[in-house]
């Protein structure tokens, strides 16, 4: 489903409207607390389980962190990733299968079982954190550090899968960005449980060798937080002078690419995107269109996160 999440998800309080969907968000909730009574499947199977999630909706770095996880456990065991196959996510499975060999199935236990019946050690589930039929050795709850839990309600009427408290059963934390101030976000972490492992990470380009910053960008996305995207782009001092955001998961047609292209032209400008984003339009063998890589720079406890992975 491509979606393009309500404003007032954002808002620092819940305004009118939040408090008009609140009914449906005590009805969402309750459906998450009957799916947490769900049988666990995968016990008897012999690979660790590795869940990198989220508890507010999109756009907080999950791909990006279960690819870096991969990165640092794939020369000691043998690491796959799980993503179940939703239609519309297609551009993340096929960046994770670029990175590493990747399972996916309509139930996630299915492709977990095939991962286990070919050898794999270690099955890193991009997503499935509120998958209550799966047991997993170590959780990662991922947030933006620009837009931490938004209005900090429940959907519909804020972001939030589940309520915030529950990031204590998971009991690792990712505070994904840039260069944002974190100290409230931390010290609201702690209030909860103190015992929670803090992980802060910082978005990195790595193909910076093959782009002219020098020259003017066009920039376009159909990712869960655009605004991040702009903000690592200037943070390596790219020159936007034009945007386009567009919905998460957005499936591009060959007319919104030549309208992208007909805008930067007016602009004078390159055109640039995110390799995910690039992975649904190459397609269309357009080689004007530059996209950067990424990968997650730790700025704390990296010795911590690699101890508690191996």
């Amino acid at each position: 489903m491509n979606y393009k999440k309500p404003k007032f998800w954002d808002f620092k309080k819940p305004n009118l409207l939040s408090y008009i969907l609140y009914p449906f968000a005590i009805f969402y909730n309750l459906l998450f607390l009957l799916k947490s009574l769900s049988n666990k499947k995968n016990s008897n199977l012999n690979i660790k389980c590795i869940c990198v999630g989220n508890i507010y909706l999109g756009g907080t770095g999950k791909t990006s962190l279960s690819i870096k996880l991969h990165k640092i456990l794939k020369d000691k065991f043998k690491t796959c990733f799980i993503k179940k196959n939703y239609v519309e996510q297609s551009d993340e499975i096929k960046l994770l299968n670029k990175y590493g060999k990747i399972f996916t199935s309509n139930k996630r236990y299915n492709a977990l079982k095939k991962a286990e019946e070919e050898g794999y050690e270690v099955a890193i589930f991009d997503d499935g954190l509120q998958d209550k039929s799966i047991k997993f050795d170590c959780s990662f709850v991922c947030f933006n550090k620009k837009n931490w839990i938004g209005n900090g309600m429940i959907i519909p009427s804020g972001p939030l899968r589940e309520k915030l408290r529950n990031i204590s059963i998971y009991k690792n934390v990712f505070l994904i960005g840039n260069d944002e101030d974190t100290t409230q976000i931390i010290q609201k972490i702690n209030e909860m449980n103190i015992k929670i492992n803090i992980f802060d990470a910082k978005y990195q380009i790595t193909n910076l060798n093959n782009l002219d910053i020098n020259k003017n960008y066009f920039v376009f996305s159909g990712i869960g937080n655009h605004s991040t995207l702009i903000d690592t782009l200037q943070g390596a001092n790219f020159k936007i002078v034009g945007q386009k955001e567009f919905p998460d998961h957005f499936n591009f047609s060959k007319v919104d690419i030549e309208k992208i292209k007909k805008l930067a032209k007016t602009l004078k400008a390159e055109i640039i995107t995110t390799e995910k984003d690039f992975m649904r339009i190459e397609k269309y063998n357009i080689n004007e269109i530059n996209y950067i890589t990424i990968d997650l720079l730790l700025k704390n406890k990296e010795k911590d996160l690699i101890n508690l992975l191996k």
